[in-house]
């Protein structure tokens, strides 16, 4: 499996790298929210251990942003924290199992088999406007039969889009759940990046095909067409 450690303590995080890989499986890390989100959204892994106290973004949000942009990457989560109430609220944000530490290895690396063993048997990441389908976890997106293909960044821009079809859908909140560009103005992240992104994705979606799915809200954002245009 593709794996995801984010976990600020680099102590802990190089350990999991070690032990994980050590089983055959490819890991990344990350050491903050911040970038933790980002290889979420954009590197395709079968499974994420996601610390629940990060600097920048918490366990709980990359979660909730992961899954309102239709990302199901099945998520174990771990915390420091001992208590029914943390589990609940991590569960409630989408994560998909909790451990709490210390914890043994051996039940964590038993605990991300069962995952990949879930997901792969039954994952549901499609969302669809009409004609236009889109993969979250392949990352494939298509029109009909015809396969379009679309940069990470674009994906995830358009799973934004697709996820509240006919709803108008803020440039901000664009910004915020794609480029995490909720830090404010110090990430220095250029809000017309949104734009550019858009014309890109109508060039691709909607153009060869003689569609319109993606309509500008004037003042807001986007909205897509629920029909796929």
């Amino acid at each position: 499996m593709r794996i995801l450690v984010v976990e600020d303590e680099t102590g802990l995080a190089d350990s999991l790298r070690r032990g994980i890989s050590a089983e055959g499986h490819w890991v990344d890390l990350a050491h903050d929210g911040h970038r933790g989100l980002d290889l979420a959204l954009t590197g395709g892994y079968d499974a994420i251990v996601l610390d629940l106290m990060l600097p920048g973004l918490s366990g709980y949000e990359i979660c909730r942003r992961m899954r309102r942009l239709g990302d199901l990457t099945p998520v174990l989560m771990l915390t420091a924290k001992d208590g029914e109430y943390d589990e609940a609220d991590g569960l409630d944000s989408g994560a998909d199992d909790y451990l709490t530490k210390p914890f043994s290895f051996v039940v964590l690396l038993a605990r991300l088999r069962a995952l990949g063993r879930r997901a792969g048997a039954a994952r549901q990441d499609t969302l669809q406007a009409g004609d236009l389908t889109l993969d979250t976890a392949a990352r494939r997106c298509r029109r009909g039969e015809r396969e379009i293909e679309l940069t990470a960044r674009e994906l995830a821009v358009l799973a934004c889009l697709m996820a509240e079809p006919g709803q108008a859908v803020a440039k901000q909140h664009i910004l915020d759940e794609v480029w995490d560009s909720g830090a404010g103005a110090d990430g220095g992240i250029d809000p017309n990046i949104v734009e550019v992104y858009v014309s890109s994705l109508r060039k691709k979606i909607d153009s060869p095909f003689g569609r319109r799915s993606i309509l500008t809200v004037h003042g807001v954002g986007y909205r897509m067409a629920p029909d796929g245009g």
